[in-house]
């Protein structure tokens, strides 16, 4: 087997799939907390995880940069993008009768809002 090679094809993929999951959403009015509905919240520690990666890619790109793919640090950054959109999503159905949490979609952070 070859080694897997990131290239420009991955990322428009994600780009597109990026694309087409955020047409069904309406404009963030305000940042999104993790949570609402359990596979919305579990597609946010996904996202942690994925951007954990990240980071340690640019860290591998500091330190070897002629050895290292850069697109990769591009891959999981829309990886990153596409899970917290996939979330989003997820929590739609959180407007449904059948919801695991009916009625609580997105998670959105207030400022100085209500902390009991």
């Amino acid at each position: 087997w070859e080694p897997l090679r990131i290239d420009e094809s991955y990322v428009q993929r994600l780009e597109a799939a990026c694309d087409e999951y955020n047409a069904q959403l309406a404009p963030l009015d305000s940042f999104i907390l993790p949570g609402g509905e359990p596979a919305a919240a579990l597609l946010h520690v996904s996202r942690t995880v994925v951007r954990r990666a990240e980071r340690a890619v640019w860290v591998l790109l500091d330190a070897d940069g002629p050895g290292t793919n850069p697109l990769t640090a591009t891959y999981l950054n829309r990886l990153s993008d596409l899970l917290f959109i996939l979330a989003r999503v997820a929590n739609l159905g959180a407007t449904n009768p059948g919801a695991t949490n009916p009625g609580a979609g997105d998670v959105k952070w207030q400022p100085r809002g209500d902390r009991t």
